[in-house]
């Protein structure tokens, strides 16, 4: 792709699209960066008007004096400076595909979607590259642009990406040598007209690939099977229950003639054994010694906020799982713990069901406390069915949880929802759960 002199209009001011517009800069572009939110609502704006072109509180027609238009992810294609844009048969892209446009092409990528699971897996992958000696970098929805690395140059092997359903929405050329999908459950149906949307949005990482390239799927993940034809790929499979490409049995993951013993993995659940099956799929077309595989399913660490071991307090064990924004995500928090737990459940809420929820709080939870945006909407859906009890505040909700609780319970913040009532982002309410039970301690 042509960079110097070119314009690029950038919509949004969020990481992935200040680092495009600094990538642009760098290889000789001209970056104008719009931004919905006022001047004031910005980090640090004076920075970003002193080394870009740019715009504050609405997006104007000089976004459509470009020759290519970025879009950051959390953006929808509906808003009308995007409809005029495509009137005018503007090039608008994802940050993504601008970056598989410039990256060098000796840099493999290894692309992992999915509603449940990316960091881990994604991070685990990184991980065993780097423990074989490869240069590998992590980016994407993780939490680093894949723009803000030098991809343009040949000294990197792998790309590994965590891909979100809204980074792969304007996908055109990009491809990835390997590229999965964990599972597909209801997500983001405030952003999609239906789930069946959702689903093919997801499917979009496998838009490119031919028979050179190797696709990924969740044998047990129904949703992934009914779209698996679009696949053109060469498709390999995961499964928990029937003996596909790579299967787990009796404490180990069997993969053709190699077995992988995971009873000593730091990552518990049947969520992270799906997770460790894709990862080693994944690699599997790059002759990664076993012992190397082995040694990284053992001393992997589980992610902040993804079923983090947070500490005891007087007997009580308290866990976060904030990054668990679906129901999918607390339904594998429940079938974690061999004993029942006490859960903490609420946020801002995404159109979701919660009604499948009920059969497995009803068989993993001592009780279940909500609070948040939701409170009304589970409490509706929970009574009759669950113990539960709606608390507002946040501190206030664990604490209530850790009074009714005896030495040797587990208390669990697994929300089911975004953290958007009430924080930033999920990471900010994790830490500050963590807070409020080291206040507890003290």
């Amino acid at each position: 792709m042509k960079i110097k002199n070119k314009k690029f209009g950038i919509l949004g001011m969020a990481r992935s699209g200040i680092s495009a517009a600094k990538k642009v800069r760098e290889l000789g572009g001209i970056a104008f960066i719009s931004e919905f939110k006022a001047e004031c609502d910005i980090p640090e704006p004076n920075k970003i008007k002193e080394a870009f072109q740019c715009e504050f509180g609405g997006h104007t027609k000089k976004l459509l004096n470009n020759d290519v238009i970025i879009v950051s992810p959390g953006i929808p294609g509906n808003i009308p400076i995007l409809q005029e844009a495509k009137r005018l048969d503007l090039e608008i892209i994802s940050e993504i595909e601008f970056c598989f446009k410039i990256k060098h092409p000796r840099s493999k990528i290894i692309a992992i979607t999915g509603s449940n699971g990316k960091s881990t897996t994604v991070s685990l992958i990184h991980q065993i590259l780097l423990s074989a000696g490869y240069r590998s970098i992590l980016a994407g929805n993780i939490g680093t642009a894949f723009s803000s690395y030098p991809i343009e140059n040949e000294d990197i092997d792998f790309i590994v990406l965590e891909l979100s359903s809204f980074q792969l929405e304007l996908i055109n050329t990009f491809k990835a040598d390997v590229a999965a999908i964990l599972n597909i459950t209801p997500d983001h149906l405030n952003r999609y007209k239906s789930f069946e949307d959702y689903a093919e949005t997801k499917f979009n990482i496998f838009k490119n690939q031919t028979l050179n390239e190797l696709a990924i799927l969740n044998l047990e993940d129904t949703t992934s099977a009914k779209f698996s034809d679009k696949i053109n790929s060469n498709l390999k499979y995961f499964s928990h229950n029937s003996k596909t490409d790579i299967h787990f049995t009796d404490g180990s993951i069997i993969f053709g003639l190699k077995k992988f013993n995971i009873q000593g993995a730091s990552i518990k659940g049947p969520h992270n054994i799906s997770n460790m099956m894709c990862a080693i799929l994944a690699i599997s077309p790059f002759n990664i010694k076993d012992d190397t595989i082995q040694k990284a399913l053992e001393t992997f660490s589980p992610l902040a906020h993804r079923m983090e071991y947070v500490k005891e307090v007087d007997g009580v064990k308290f866990y976060n799982d904030s990054k668990a924004t679906n129901t999918d995500s607390v339904r594998f928090a429940l079938q974690s713990f061999d004993t029942k737990i006490r859960i903490i459940m609420g946020g801002a809420g995404k159109g979701e069901d919660y009604s499948i929820l009920i059969p497995f709080l009803q068989q993993k939870a001592k009780k279940v406390y909500l609070t948040g945006d939701t409170i009304d909407d589970m409490k509706t859906v929970f009574d009759g069915h669950v113990e539960s009890e709606s608390i507002k505040e946040f501190e206030d909700v664990i604490k209530k949880a850790f009074t009714d609780s005896q030495k040797g319970d587990i208390i669990v913040l697994s929300p089911a929802c975004t953290s958007y009532d009430r924080f930033k982002n999920f990471e900010e309410r994790g830490n500050t759960f963590k807070s409020i039970v080291s206040r507890l301690k003290q």
